[in-house]
């Protein structure tokens, strides 16, 4: 047992690293609670498209847990993987229930986009585009994102509904079900706002225990009600590989390159952060960036292959090392409750719309708060940020508003004289995109 331990503290580096087991353990158990809420949210997000809500439930607990080894292991990062937030509902909402695309193709381009990702990072290839997009439009498609999500889950909730005059109006707010939203949201910015990292979690399961008392959300009768055997994978497993054949058109193809930009733009910024905050950064650089990357890249690839969309690193992870991990082994220990939470699968009954649409939202303010970075002063810059930002929630597509950013970027950059700072990468990306919209709207 000595002798097992011991080869772990030797392969983790725990004395580099000033850690040890006991750390490590609280600190992947701590990311695991922080991240958890993506087992109920990711499924009823999914489920939106026709899919099994049971066979997702599985996919995206075992997406989790594959992709948080490879990446514990192999690249020794204290990041945690799963099903990412924005690209889920980018899946269902804008490729899916927009454009028409059946959930099976969907997953197909989510399969090629992990594979041209794995492809791009072994070359080296990953690095240079990511290099080549500007840091404004990053840190806007992000932002984007969390105002699309935050979008979903207000209308989730029934804050937000349908108006024939506005489009857009505020829903019943006497509602019991709306009620219930409101003080999931409530309850989940308190917790939050006072430091406890794992509160959206937490916010649920309060939240539902509310809507239980109330009659709101159904009412476990016994044991069977909360732990049951794991559902099958049977319904989206291999479907990616299946439907091969059917990605081959322009609308597709603008797809999957929303899948990899966005991709590119959360595994970056994740690893950076995490890296920072756990003191692991080597010279200003990211060490094992390439091992990382792919341990990423490859979480995608098995996803797709279960069942979900696109996997990522989760920022979340954070706050597992802000309780002191530094080593793969938060990962794989995350990875490690990921596969013991397949048995509550029952628990999807209880977590309805009204408990999940705090989630959305409260991710959506996270993410939101990537504007701070976007030089505002700068109006060829701002321009080309803000209608990246402000297309993805009226248009309620991703892609609409990656592309409208990505092409008025180049166009303001070149009015403005600073033709040496924009990559020839963006003039391809403006092109592709402009094509997409005299093709495909």
């Amino acid at each position: 047992m000595k002798k097992g331990k011991g080869n772990m503290n030797k392969y983790f580096e725990f004395e580099k690293l000033g850690t040890n087991f006991k750390t490590e353990f609280i600190a992947g158990l701590t990311t695991f609670l922080a991240m958890a809420y993506i087992l109920f949210v990711n499924p009823h997000t999914l489920s939106a498209t026709g899919m099994d809500q049971g066979a997702l439930f599985t996919a995206t607990a075992l997406a989790a847990a594959i992709g948080s080894l490879v990446m514990g292991i192999v690249a020794k990062y204290p990041v945690a993987l799963a099903p990412g937030m924005g690209l889920n509902a980018f899946f269902s909402y804008t490729v899916v229930l927009g454009y028409g695309i059946p959930w099976q193709t969907a997953l197909s381009g989510v399969l090629i986009s992990g594979v041209v990702l794995v492809i791009l990072t072994m070359t080296g290839i990953r690095e240079m585009i990511i290099n080549a997009i500007p840091e404004s439009l990053k840190y806007a498609v992000s932002a984007g994102i969390g105002l699309f999500i935050a979008f979903v889950g207000l209308i989730n909730a029934g804050f937000v509904v349908d108006n024939d005059a506005t489009l857009v109006g505020i829903g019943d707010l006497t509602s019991p079900t709306v009620m219930l939203a409101i003080f999931g949201l409530l309850i989940s910015s308190i917790l939050l706002t006072i430091g406890i990292r794992a509160g959206i979690f937490y916010g649920m399961i309060i939240t539902s225990i509310v809507g239980m008392i109330f009659g709101l959300v159904p009412h476990p009768t016994g044991i069977k009600d909360i732990i049951g055997p794991v559902p099958s994978l049977e319904p989206t497993f291999g479907q990616s590989l299946l439907h091969l054949q059917d990605i081959f058109s322009i609308e597709m193809l603008v797809v999957i390159l929303t899948f990899m930009f966005v991709d590119f733009f959360d595994t970056a910024g994740t690893l950076m952060a995490v890296a920072n905050q756990a003191g692991i950064m080597e010279n200003g650089k990211l060490p094992r960036a390439g091992r990382a990357l792919t341990a990423d890249s490859s979480g995608t690839v098995f996803g797709a292959i279960l069942g979900t969309s696109s996997t990522t690193s989760y920022v979340e992870s954070t706050a597992g090392v802000a309780v002191g991990g530094k080593s793969g082994l938060t990962a794989v220990v995350a990875a490690i409750f990921f596969l013991l939470s397949l048995v509550f699968s029952p628990l999807l009954e209880i977590v309805t719309s009204q408990v999940t649409a705090p989630a959305l939202i409260i991710v959506g303010v996270l993410m939101a708060s990537n504007l701070k970075y976007v030089e505002w002063d700068q109006i060829e810059i701002a321009i080309p940020a803000f209608f990246t930002v402000l297309m993805m929630p009226l248009t309620y597509s991703i892609a609409t508003g990656i592309a409208v950013g990505f092409i008025f970027y180049p166009i303001t950059m070149l009015i403005k004289g600073r033709t040496k700072e924009i990559h020839p990468l963006m003039y391809i990306l403006a092109v592709i995109f402009i094509l997409y919209f005299i093709f495909l709207s």
